[in-house]
């Protein structure tokens, strides 16, 4: 072989070396920018409520959620999370309302919300049980009293009695915001159930006749009688006179007196006003409700507590009148 071919040949030989060490030292240079970015990435910080309720679905139906609540979530963090696993449904305690996308990306799949229970008894009040939450959450009242205002389709009745799982550290609006959610799905599946079909007025006309029934009431056996009596009232155009109907908002657990009756001059008071009430009394049972839908059929006016804490019930007012003379002798 001549001389200078071999040099040509050793020149292209060397300058095919530097060229594959500058495309592997390009390879490695943009790997690196990658990985730093990457890096970079996962420790930008993220901001979210402290407490994240996240609804079952795959990582990118989870990620369209976030992103629907304005959080700082891309399609990165889908590949993320299919790398270290899936987020978990529920409650998701992030401890801080500020993380980095990193810690943010691993509480998902792996934190969980300390939860414990409040329950909202038939008959309750909203102004009370708004009360029992804050002081029992360590919450703002008057913040969960304007958030409720705000939100809640009516003033009284919007929830549905019942014992709920919250988790610790959940803010206002969310508690707010959960509770009406999940007695709104309740109440239309009810409606839905009985009519075929939800129309918020309607339902709420009845919620504001079963919330009579449920202060009135001692039992659920009893509701349906008590929801003829109002009924067989209405359509002789009597006054219901009831005095449930005056243990509204802060007055749920006080002794209605005859000096009550006389000065309340509220829409609740039914010694003053013919009919029912607008707005509901207090949040009621679903018992109420189809008592209220499904009275019993009877041409009983009156009623009265006995001396077992039942009432008795009677068609005419002489009845009544002596039914109410032997419940104080017997007393």
């Amino acid at each position: 072989m001549p001389f200078d071919r071999v040099i040509n040949t050793m020149e292209n030989s060397k300058k095919m070396k530097i060229k594959k060490l500058l495309i592997i030292e390009y390879v490695f240079e943009i790997a690196l920018i990658i990985i730093l970015s990457f890096i970079y990435y996962l420790n930008k910080p993220i901001e979210t409520p402290k407490v994240l309720y996240i609804h079952k679905g795959s990582i990118n139906n989870i990620i369209t959620q976030m992103k629907e609540n304005k959080y700082d979530v891309n399609k990165l963090d889908t590949f993320v999370l299919r790398a270290i696993g899936l987020p978990q449904s529920g409650w998701i305690d992030l401890t801080n309302n500020i993380n980095t996308k990193a810690d943010f990306l691993y509480k998902l799949t792996t934190a969980k919300a300390a939860l414990q229970n409040v329950t909202l008894i038939p008959g309750e009040t909203t102004y009370v049980f708004l009360h029992q939450l804050a002081d029992k959450l360590n919450l703002n009242v008057k913040k969960l009293q304007e958030v409720f205002k705000t939100l809640s389709p009516i003033e009284e009745g919007a929830l549905v009695p019942d014992t709920y799982r919250v988790p610790i550290g959940i803010t206002e609006v969310e508690l707010i915001t959960l509770l009406l959610k999940v007695s709104n799905e309740k109440m239309q599946e009810f409606s839905n159930k009985v009519f075929g079909t939800y129309n918020q007025v309607k339902w709420f006309n009845y919620v504001a006749l079963a919330s009579i029934i449920q202060k009135e009431s001692a039992n659920i056996e009893e509701m349906p009688l008590v929801s003829s009596v109002i009924h067989n009232r209405l359509n002789k155009g009597m006054k219901l006179q009831m005095d449930g109907s005056l243990n509204y908002g802060k007055y749920s657990h006080v002794k209605i007196t005859a000096k009550r009756i006389k000065t309340d001059t509220s829409q609740y008071n039914t010694y003053l006003h013919k009919g029912i009430p607008k707005i509901p009394v207090c949040n009621v049972s679903f018992d109420a409700i189809r008592a209220a839908i499904f009275p019993t059929k009877s041409n009983y006016l009156y009623f009265v507590k006995s001396k077992s804490n039942t009432h008795e019930f009677s068609c005419n007012y002489s009845t009544h009148l002596k039914n109410i003379s032997d419940t104080k002798r017997n007393k």
